[in-house]
């Protein structure tokens, strides 16, 4: 049985500022969907706000994963319930090789007394390494230290891979790539859907999605879904960008807040305000 993530009428709001002003998007597994939008339209504040930052507060609406409350969860619950984000900036955590974070993440998600066999992970853990065309070293590097750009980005995937995650959200995974890895992190990407994944993808470049197959295609401009559709809301983007819609709907260029917030670790929980 496949998952269902619900966001309704989704306010969010960042040391007062409102930046997510009513985001409605309902997605399930076995699908890939893709949201676009010029730079501060609110697309990494949503991802943020799905998986818990501390600094986005919910001041309205609810975010559901199969039918329960992910606004009520800590941020380790939801990802044992099933949701994942790939950051666009990953951190570097010295002192902790990538093999034991993984395989410690993926504990945390079996039963009390259960426990991870070795070959078993091993094997998993290299195949996820050759897909990705990552060094083979890579098991003993500690997270991300020394890293590329183009390597943090294939090792949050290869997280993602280990994890097997219900819902992804990938925010701009392609920032930063060449086209080679570019090609590498799409095909993996596209491969995971299944009825038992499906992923949220964010991104500015048209360039990812001849990797990645939408099912359908999100656009994003001021702190609102405005359209969705199709494939060829993907053409039209590439071709006549975001001003056409913007006049459409009578929308201002936004500024960027929002890129001055991204840059945080994750904390405790996103917390919905309470209503006076």
């Amino acid at each position: 049985m496949g998952s269902t993530l619900i966001i309704k009428d989704l306010h969010v709001s960042v040391e007062g500022k409102e930046i997510l002003k009513g985001v409605d998007l309902e997605m399930s597994t076995n699908q890939m969907h893709i949201v676009m939008g010029p730079n501060g339209a609110g697309k990494s504040t949503l991802a943020s706000a799905i998986m818990g930052h501390y600094r986005y507060q919910v001041t309205k609406g609810t975010i559901t994963l199969d039918g329960e409350d992910v606004l009520a969860m800590p941020v380790d619950e939801r990802s044992r319930k099933g949701l994942f984000l790939a950051m666009q900036y990953p951190s570097e955590i010295n002192g902790v090789t990538n093999s034991d974070f993984i395989k410690t993440a993926m504990q945390t998600r079996l039963e009390e007394g259960k426990t991870i066999p070795l070959f078993k992970f091993i094997k998993e853990y290299d195949k996820a390494v050759g897909d990705l065309k990552m060094r083979s070293d890579l098991p003993h590097r500690y997270v991300n230290e020394g890293f590329s750009g183009g390597e943090k980005k294939r090792n949050e995937i290869l997280q993602m891979k280990m994890l097997k995650p219900k819902i992804a959200i990938l925010d701009e995974i392609d920032s930063g790539l060449d086209i080679d890895a570019l090609r590498i992190v799409g095909e993996n990407v596209n491969t995971m859907k299944s009825p038992d994944f499906g992923a949220l993808v964010i991104t500015h470049y048209e360039r990812l999605l001849d990797y990645v197959n939408a099912d359908v295609v999100h656009i994003m401009l001021d702190g609102r879904i405005v359209r969705s559709g199709g494939k060829e809301l993907i053409t039209k983007i590439d071709t006549a960008g975001y001003d056409w819609l913007k006049e459409e709907l009578g929308i201002a260029d936004e500024d960027d807040f929002e890129t001055e917030t991204r840059r945080v670790a994750l904390g405790t929980c996103a917390v919905k305000k309470q209503e006076e």
